[in-house]
């Protein structure tokens, strides 16, 4: 193993290593299930705040931006406008009054609501979906990581990763994963901040222009081995040498591509001279004046997509169990917006370094273009700036253990989220069965990270965000703001939605190629999903009104009602001991 690849293994293992230290302090502290599932709702503004941004600044924000705008140039930016956006909106919407609701989880939160029945059981099922399916691209963001910088394979990232996690929530849940997280916002921030900052001063020194009307080209000689399937556009004839099948056709010999869409198959190398036209996915931006001007696809599906994009990015982030149940740790209501607004400021800022990385990335990582790993473009800047050396390997270094602190910071959230449901819903045991239901927690996103192709985070995520807006954020919205809601109501839009979103998963996951302005539903559906979802909670609720439940009106002043008043109501916690069994 080389001195780069060694520098990133070691900070990687470093993060693992404090992380499990730092959790180790929540194990004095974690005695009763409140500690477990809600830190005992004693959580200070600034630290959850930490937390939060930490825990939803993911793998996904700290690679998949910067590769987003890498790939899309300005159309890339309406991502974290809108992962930003969806926290003003929980702000307004959700976040006190979910707190005063004095539930553990979202499965609590509706029954506490809505009365007991079937609509708790849809909701379990629905927050083990989410949590499964957001924990595969952390899981896989860091076998990315550790294949990316150290050529280590991909699967021992993955279980590394969910080994670590499922060890830190065990040892203290809620608790323990507070005092981690927090930490590793601080070190994803300042793992962005240094190497944007080296990044753009080089940047503005080499001409600081991007708005040339030909491709980025590649800075050095470069070999690309060509893993999946891709096709390729050029905007001008570019002269390579590939070895394997290209455009159909077996080759082994220099060749020059025409303007236009190339298709490469699996097992395929690709060699280009320096200075050559660097080929883009089919349908991204293929020259640097494209990629600064928005809107550069077909406008009705470009508009499409980012409507779509906004919807699911907003009502989503409302609708995401595992950032839900961060509110639930705050001492009251009030301390739950003061907690939101700074979020808004550590994760706005977040962004802007993200945003500025895939910016300078165009110029220093154009090759990344080519075989799609978009997604590896903050791991490679650091040594694309300042070349092979001591300064560029220990920046890569930290950028290493920023990543790292990304993954696993959002892993762990997820997996307490899908524990505290298995724990109440489930499994319904006492204290140590929260410890078996994390580890089962981890068991399928680990099997699935391992045996599904990993796909670039631009189209799983947005995914994950469409299930949650088409599901949670209904029923949530509309069950903390509109008393006739039903329980009738919310299962049958929660089935809509969820079903109808769900579609697009399968779609994406099976790399079904569709094209138009359907294809663009079935990869991006929020924007049909979620208003299906909130016009079937509201037509089957008005239809249902008999059933609307006759203290609908006290549970809603104890929602709204500040907290001086004293109507706000926990959950009666247990209290087990240590020792207690199974």
């Amino acid at each position: 193993m080389d001195t780069p690849s060694l520098i990133a293994l070691v900070a990687i293992a470093l993060v693992g290593v404090v992380s499990a230290v730092i959790g180790s302090l929540g194990v004095r502290v974690a005695r009763s299930t409140s500690d477990f599932l809600v830190a005992s709702r004693t959580v200070g503004t600034i630290p959850n705040a930490a937390a939060i941004s930490g825990e939803y600044l993911s793998a996904a924000t700290f690679l998949g931006v910067a590769g987003l705008v890498l790939r899309e140039g300005t159309d890339g930016l309406w991502y974290p406008i809108a992962f930003t956006a969806g926290y003003l909106a929980l702000l307004l919407f959700v976040a006190a009054p979910l707190r005063r609701s004095g539930a553990y989880t979202v499965p609590d939160f509706a029954e506490s609501r809505l009365g007991p029945g079937p609509l708790r059981a849809v909701c379990t099922a629905f927050v083990l979906l989410i949590g499964t399916l957001y924990l595969l691209p952390q899981l896989q963001g860091a076998g990315l990581s550790l294949t990316t910088l150290t050529g280590l394979p991909s699967w021992a990232g993955v279980l590394g990763a969910g080994v670590l996690v499922v060890l830190t929530v065990v040892a203290g849940g809620m608790r323990s994963i507070t005092f981690v997280q927090a930490f590793q916002f601080w070190l994803k921030l300042t793992a962005l901040l240094v190497p944007t900052v080296v990044a753009l001063g080089f940047f503005f020194a080499h001409d600081g222009a991007l708005d040339r009307p030909t491709a980025p080209v590649f800075p050095a000689e470069t070999t690309i081995d060509v893993r999946t399937p891709v096709r390729l556009e050029v905007a001008e004839p570019v002269e390579l040498t590939a070895t394997g099948t290209v455009d159909g056709v077996p080759v082994a010999a220099p060749i020059t591509w025409a303007p236009g869409v190339h298709e490469v198959a699996a097992g395929a190398t690709l060699r280009f001279p320096a200075g050559e036209p660097v080929p883009v996915p089919a349908g991204s931006p293929s020259t640097d004046r494209a990629w600064l001007d928005p809107l550069s696809g077909p406008d009705g599906e470009r508009l499409l997509e980012i409507y779509s994009v906004l919807t699911a990015g907003i009502l989503g982030t409302m609708g995401l169990p595992h950032v839900l149940v961060r509110f639930y740790t705050n001492t009251d209501g009030r301390a739950a917006r003061r907690t939101t607004v700074v979020v808004l400021a550590m994760i706005g800022g977040t962004f802007v370094l993200s945003v500025l990385l895939g910016l300078v990335s165009r110029l220093f990582t154009p090759q990344l273009l080519v075989d799609g790993r978009t997604d590896g473009a903050v791991l490679l800047v650091p040594t694309a700036v300042l070349g092979a050396g001591w300064p560029g390997w220990l920046l890569g270094g930290l950028v290493a253990a920023g990543a790292a602190a990304a993954f696993l910071s959002t892993s762990s959230g997820l997996v307490v989220s899908l524990a505290g449901v298995l724990f109440t819903d489930v499994l319904r045991g006492r204290f140590r069965d929260f410890r078996f239901a994390a580890v089962l927690s981890a068991v399928l996103p680990i099997a699935l990270a391992l045996s599904v192709t990993r796909l670039d985070f631009s189209q799983t995520v947005p995914l994950v965000f469409a299930v949650a807006a088409s599901t949670f954020c209904p029923m949530l919205v509309l069950g903390i703001w509109w008393r006739g809601l039903t329980s009738a109501g919310a299962i049958a839009g929660m089935c809509v939605g969820g079903v109808t979103s769900l579609v697009g998963v399968v779609y994406t996951l099976f790399l079904i190629d569709r094209e138009g302005i359907l294809g663009v539903l079935l990869s991006r559906p929020a924007a049909v999903t979620a208003p299906l979802a909130f016009l079937t909670m509201i037509l089957v609720s008005r239809r249902t009104r008999s059933r609307i439940p006759l203290d609908a009106n006290r549970t809603l002043l104890r929602l709204h009602a500040p907290e001086r008043l004293g109507l706000d109501h926990d959950r009666a916690e247990q209290q087990p001991s240590a020792g207690a069994q199974a």
